[in-house]
């Protein structure tokens, strides 16, 4: 008997919901020849499907970074360019602990899909979940540290108290 497709299992049910994400980690954890398939739910049109994608490749990237380590172009590539806040916030989540295993290029690139991220996006996940990398990546980049601060001193006025109250944090502990 065929195996039930990942897209199938991640899509429907109640948005706010996690559906079927567990499971489809926990089989991909068994069986991790279907990391492509997982992958590849990306290109679903269904943007619950995507985001239960990400959920799944953050738990999966969490458990075994490994196993990402040969997906880090497709997501600088693919993943980088879809235009939804919770592929953005995983993208921010994944190259974080992704980072030991990123040759110089692609942590250029990352770096600055992070800092267009910060710049466009409106919304609050993202703009925190980005915050973060790009703080521990300025730590040891005096030119990016430069570039963040600067950011960090518009957010630190944002309307939304978790934007403002991380952007303060995060530009304090880089000064300090």
């Amino acid at each position: 008997m065929a195996a039930e497709k990942f897209e199938t299992m991640l899509g429907g049910g109640h948005p706010n919901s996690l559906g079927r994400t567990i499971e489809v980690v926990d089989q991909l954890l068994s069986d991790q020849a279907r990391l492509t398939e997982l992958f590849d739910c990306y290109d679903s049109q269904d943007a619950l499907v995507r985001m239960r994608t990400s959920n799944a490749l953050k738990r999966i990237c969490r458990a075994q970074p490994e196993l990402l380590v040969s997906y880090l172009d497709r997501l600088l590539q693919r993943v980088s360019q879809i235009d939804q806040a919770s592929a953005q916030w995983t993208l921010a989540t994944l190259f974080s602990l992704l980072e030991p295993w990123m040759d110089s290029r692609q942590k250029t690139r990352a770096c600055k899909i992070m800092q267009l991220n910060l710049e466009c996006s409106d919304d609050w996940i993202v703009l925190n979940t980005t915050m973060d990398t790009l703080a521990l990546w300025a730590a040891r980049d005096s030119e990016l540290k430069s570039w963040l601060l600067r950011r960090l001193q518009k957010l630190k006025h944002d309307k939304r108290g978790s934007v403002a109250r991380k952007a303060s944090k995060i530009a304090t502990r880089l000064v300090d």
